[in-house]
């Protein structure tokens, strides 16, 4: 039985805005196998049964050597200051800071509910699934392609709860990608409930934007603002929600660097519909028109064969990159590792050191013809990213499309990835968001949350599946990880189950990053979240903390998650209802949910009202 139906458990959803510190020196107990008790005993049936517990997860412990030194090379961000730096929480005031930082190995995750998550089953799912709409105990096996009639998607599984005494530490790479939601929403407004496989929690909570305020001049030259907001779950009062939020700096258009692209486009056969080539030069054609005149644009193509196009020509030039765009037309096969290929030799050709040197793929991901390898195209890309040319897909179309290899293309790629299925996310992507999608303000960013025992029995991260990073590995500064463009937010949930009667430091959330560029150096940054900060009652939290919650449940209830098993369309759709900031995104959510709960079966005025 799940250790949810065992003990009273608390969702927490991490929206950090709190005091945030430059951590320059390690601290001895960072990795420490346990913390040191408050009291500083403890009773004999504590521990033993923690005597227990290290035992098992002793069984499980990866050594593993730390990052060598000499691959973080000095700092050389903005320098930090020597005291504790504040950032304002905002209404709840500022937390007090607690350093604490070193190097060395951590325990790997303890799993409550059995083994690894590569072995997770849903074998105690209490409701039957409706078609189409959850998985079954014969789900696929965790990081296996999976094709829903001709298109790929990939099955990361969800993860699990970990006892907080074997392992406090969770590690993730960031995610700004919002594909997933795109694809889902196109899927609902065609009529079909989105494959299971194809959803991915953080990237619909990552859709909407949270108003979360950018990094001030009290940040200590920080590029990220961290914010924090906890409340209670609003489907059961025993649980708690805690949402952690980064969000980058702005640049205004002067400070933006120059950006020199080249659009690899795919014009074989599979892509001649108005969704997708005819979408797809309606997107570049606006892009072009929002670029600046030290920018630069080429363009390839790649079908059967790859041709040049347009050699790099300056954005003022816009008439002649229009017209190459126009004169687009679609025909043959796919080979698109031989286009990648000319791609990446084109942006070589006019690479500009201290520049945006990026390489746009749009297509709908197939590749029938030459090295088709998702290993083999992958390979291609990634001495170029750590070169400096850096690589975003630009996703359409449906009916054979590939999202596990565009996904997997803008990870290699150090770039970014959409799935455009209206010229309304083709404006939002290239017009509202461009600074964000083109100019990256920080790299191979990861985040580490460490819950303190005392406060926290168990947690977990809902979502990040394949983003998940070895605790070990948070300051191995070889360990690839994502990207922060600027003005980008990124949003993490957490379900934790709280111990009663504990009042103090509930969890440290620390992030480490590069700037952009090879052979830059790491830094750190920290913020603690205190058992105080949880508020009252759902209701009284935030719109924008419920709406994060409410985009997290809809994907949870879109993926058959069993940690939503109770919960219903018609429930969410109330607290979306309720939530709503009255923004055109929020419209869009509500409409999704409803028209998801009418195809799962839950029909009726009564359940949308």
């Amino acid at each position: 039985m799940p250790l949810r139906a065992l003990i009273p458990s608390v969702v927490a959803v991490l929206a950090l805005s709190g005091c945030m510190r430059t951590l320059d020196a390690p601290d001895e107990e960072y990795y420490e196998a346990e913390p040191a008790s408050a009291e500083g005993e403890r009773s004999a049936d504590k521990k033993e049964a923690e005597s227990i517990q290290r035992e098992a997860l002793s069984q499980r412990i990866v050594d593993a050597p730390d990052a060598d030194p000499a691959d973080r090379g000095e700092d050389d961000w903005a320098n930090a200051p020597e005291e504790p730096m504040l950032i304002p929480v905002g209404p709840r005031g500022d937390v007090a800071m607690r350093p604490k930082a070193s190097s060395g190995p951590a325990p790997t995750a303890g799993i409550i509910s059995g083994g690894d998550v590569a072995e997770y089953r849903f074998a105690e799912n209490p409701t039957p699934p409706p078609p189409g709409g959850r998985y079954d105990n014969n789900q696929p096996t965790v990081g296996q392609p999976i094709a829903s009639n001709s298109e790929g998607y990939t099955h990361y599984g969800i993860n699990d709860m970990t006892l907080t005494e074997q392992d406090r530490y969770s590690t993730f790479s960031v995610d700004v990608d919002t594909a997933s939601y795109a694809i889902a929403r196109r899927k609902l407004r065609e009529g079909a409930l989105p494959p299971t496989a194809s959803v991915r929690v953080e990237e619909f909570v990552n859709a909407m934007d949270y108003g979360y305020a950018p990094p001030g001049r009290e940040s200590g030259g920080a590029p990220f603002a961290v914010h924090m907001e906890a409340a209670p779950n609003p489907f059961d009062e025993s649980h708690a929600l805690v949402r952690v939020g980064v969000k980058g700096m702005e640049l205004d258009q002067a400070e933006r660097k120059p950006v020199h692209l080249t659009f690899l486009i795919d014009t074989s056969g599979s892509m001649s519909s108005g969704d997708k080539i005819g979408l797809a030069k309606r997107s570049m054609a606006f892009l072009t028109r929002n670029l600046q005149e030290e920018d630069t644009v080429a363009i390839a193509t790649y079908a059967g064969s790859t041709r040049v196009v347009l050699e790099p020509t300056s954005a003022a030039d816009s008439r002649t990159i229009l017209a190459a765009i126009e004169g687009l037309d679609t025909g043959g096969g796919t080979a698109m590792g031989s286009g990648m290929e000319l791609a990446y030799q084109m942006a070589s050709n006019s690479y500009e050191h201290g520049h945006v040197n990026r390489v746009v793929v749009l297509s709908d991901g197939d590749a029938n013809i030459g090295r088709t390898s998702h290993d083999e195209i992958l390979r291609t890309i990634t001495q170029h990213a750590e070169e400096g040319i850096t690589l975003s897909t630009i996703g359409f179309g449906m009916g054979n499309y590939q999202d596990t290899m565009m996904e997997q293309l803008a990870n290699k790629g150090d770039g970014n990835y959409f799935y455009i299925d209206t010229f309304d996310e083709a404006r939002e992507v290239f017009g509202e968001k461009l600074g964000g999608t083109l100019q990256v303000i920080a790299k191979d960013v990861k985040i580490q949350v460490e819950f303190n025992p005392e406060a926290v029995m168990a947690y977990r991260l809902v979502g990040y599946e394949n983003r998940d990073i070895a605790d070990r590995d948070f300051r191995n500064d070889r360990v690839d990880a994502g990207e922060i463009g600027a003005g980008h937010t990124v949003t993490a949930l957490y379900d934790v189950i709280l111990k009663d009667g504990y009042h103090d430091e509930l969890a440290t959330v620390r992030l480490r990053a590069k700037r952009p560029g090879p052979d830059s150096a790491a830094r750190e940054w920290a913020t603690v979240l205190h058992t105080d900060a949880l508020g009252e009652t759902f209701a009284s939290a935030s719109k924008d903390f419920r709406v994060a919650v409410a985009s997290a449940t809809f994907a949870e209830l879109l993926r058959g998650s069993p940690y939503t098993a109770e919960v219903t369309y018609a429930q969410l759709y109330d607290l979306t209802r309720k939530a709503s900031r009255g923004t055109a995104e929020d419209a869009e959510l509500l409409d999704l949910i409803k028209t998801a709960g009418v195809m799962s079966g839950e029909r009726g005025a009564v359940a949308f009202r």
